[in-house]
C-alpha cells in the first residue's frame, strides 16, 4: 500500500511539473513570435522581460526566479520519471505487456533526453554564453544583440537542422506527456474526457511547435533578416 501510494504521489509530480513546462513552452514560443515583428519589437520584449516586478525585485530578478522554479521542477520531473522506469522495469509482466510498455515510454524517455540535451545547448548559446555559430557573424555586435544572436544563429543550416529535431522530439513528448498528465489527474474517465484529453494534447503539441518552428524556418530561407 505504501508502495501504491508513493507510486502515485510520482505521478501526480510528473504531472504537475509536466504541465509547469507545458505552460512555459507555450509562453516562450509566443516571445519567440516577436522575432517576426521585427529588431526592436524582439529587443523590446526580451528587455522587458528583464524589468518584469521592478523596482519590486531587482533587474532580471523574475528570471532568476523562474529559472529556479524550472531547474526544481525538472529535478522534480526527471527523478519521477526515472523511478517510475525503475519500478515498471522490475515488475513483472508478460512478454506481451512488457514489449507493449517498452515501445510506449521509449520514445518519452530517449525523446526527453534528446530535449535535455538540447536545452542545455540552447541555453549556452542564446543565454549562458551567448555565442554566435555563425562565422560571417561574430562580435558584441551580434551577442549582445538578442535579436542579431537569434537570426545569425538560423542562419546557420545545422543548428536549425538540430533545432527541428529537436521540435520533433518536443511535439512527441508534449503529445503524450499532456494526455498523461490530465490522465493522473482523473480527467480521462469518461469517453467524452478521453478523447478530449487526448486533443488537448495534440493541439498543445502542434500549437508550441509550430510556433516555435516558424521562426528559425524563416530565418533560414531569407524571410527574416
Amino acid at each position: 500500500m505504501t508502495s501504491r501510494r508513493t507510486t502515485v504521489a510520482l505521478k501526480l509530480l510528473m504531472a504537475a511539473t509536466g504541465l509547469f513546462f507545458a505552460f512555459f513552452v507555450l509562453f516562450h514560443m509566443y516571445g519567440n513570435l516577436k522575432l517576426l515583428a521585427g529588431e526592436t519589437a524582439y529587443n523590446d520584449y526580451a528587455e522587458h522581460l528583464r524589468t518584469i516586478f521592478m523596482p519590486i525585485l531587482p533587474y532580471a530578478g523574475f528570471l532568476w526566479i523562474l529559472r529556479v522554479a524550472l531547474i526544481v521542477a525538472l529535478a522534480v520531473h526527471v527523478y519521477a520519471a526515472v523511478t517510475l522506469w525503475m519500478r515498471a522495469g522490475n515488475a513483472r509482466r508478460t512478454p506481451y505487456a512488457a514489449g507493449k510498455a517498452a515501445l510506449r515510454s521509449m520514445w518519452m524517455r530517449w525523446g526527453g533526453v534528446f530535449i535535455f540535451l538540447f536545452l542545455i545547448w540552447h541555453l549556452v548559446e542564446f543565454t549562458i554564453a551567448k555565442v554566435s555559430v555563425n562565422p560571417d557573424k561574430t562580435g558584441v555586435d551580434i551577442t549582445q544583440n538578442p535579436y542579431q544572436l537569434v537570426v545569425s544563429s538560423f542562419q546557420v543550416w545545422w543548428l536549425t537542422l538540430i533545432y527541428v529535431l529537436a521540435m520533433a522530439a518536443l511535439a512527441l513528448h508534449l503529445e503524450h506527456g499532456v494526455f498523461s498528465a490530465q490522465q493522473t489527474l482523473g480527467w480521462t474517465q469518461t469517453v467524452k474526457g478521453y478523447r478530449r484529453a487526448k486533443m488537448i494534447g495534440y493541439v498543445t503539441a502542434a500549437l508550441v511547435v509550430g510556433g516555435f518552428l516558424l521562426p528559425p524556418l524563416m530565418i533560414q530561407v531569407g524571410l527574416v533578416k
